[in-house]
């Protein structure tokens, strides 16, 4: 079998990277960068995504704003397309959040608000970017998935939702756009160190041990592990994947 490693190369493509300034989003950015790619992270706090483009080089721009509001979506791309003079043909829809809470106490507004991002946002901006992948007759769009996805998580029910429904989108886009050029394709990651995922677990150490306990691995990841699977499914190694979701999770998905 002849393994050639400049299918990995993602010289001729530019990526757009929402949620980009920190955790994942950031080291996806990274890892997108070191395999060649023109890079556009997004997140609603400016001054993180500056200090963050500050680190990720003269491959990457910024624009801050809400994706969950059309003109900021639109905005992102003009700039995208903009600062680098192409069209965008990697797009990787990471950007979330959460609320932690029982059932019974969340809000309608709330569940919007988390399904509005991770579900209704995501899929608008892949509407937006899509045409002209197909016009190009190549792109990758991968969504962001999670242990949620699959598993019954107490106090965590809009995410949870949110994250069922990012696997519909995955299959149901692939079904359609595969055909035309874009493959579209999920990652579910693990528990991983982020800054968020720290947080939470310093003062949750039971939850901690009870993740470990039924992780095989009994460890959890680093952002690269995710931002290495990323770039992976971004380029044309992965030419022939699409409307799959991969688990990076250390086994959690499968431990008992």
């Amino acid at each position: 079998m002849n393994v050639n490693n400049d299918k990995h190369n993602l010289q001729q493509d530019i990526a757009l990277v929402t949620g980009g300034g920190t955790g994942i989003g950031f080291a996806i950015a990274q890892g997108l960068i070191t395999a060649g790619a023109k890079v556009c992270i997004t997140g609603r706090r400016a001054e993180v995504l500056e200090d963050a483009v500050k680190i990720l080089g003269n491959s990457a721009t910024y624009y801050a704003g809400d994706i969950t509001q059309a003109t900021d979506r639109q905005k992102m791309v003009e700039h995208v397309e903009g600062t680098f003079n192409g069209h965008v043909s990697i797009l990787i829809n990471n950007a979330g959040q959460n609320i932690k809470q029982p059932a019974l106490e969340v809000t309608e507004e709330s569940f919007d608000d988390v399904l509005n991002t991770h579900v209704k946002a995501a899929f608008a901006l892949s509407q937006l970017v899509a045409p002209k992948m197909i016009e190009h007759e190549q792109g990758s769009i991968l969504f962001m998935a999670s242990m949620a996805s699959f598993m019954g998580v107490p106090n965590v029910i809009a995410y949870t939702t949110a994250k069922t429904a990012v696997l519909g989108l995955t299959r149901g886009l692939a079904a359609e756009w595969s055909s035309l050029g874009i493959r579209v394709n999920a990652i579910a990651p693990g528990w991983i160190h982020t800054p968020m995922t720290d947080k939470a677990f310093a003062n949750d150490d039971q939850r901690k041990q009870k993740v470990l306990a039924r992780t095989p691995m009994q460890k959890m990841g680093e952002p690269e592990d995710i931002a290495n699977m990323a770039v992976f499914l971004s380029s044309t190694a992965a030419k022939f994947i699409t409307g799959q979701c991969y688990t990076v999770d250390g086994g959690a998905a499968i431990g008992f």
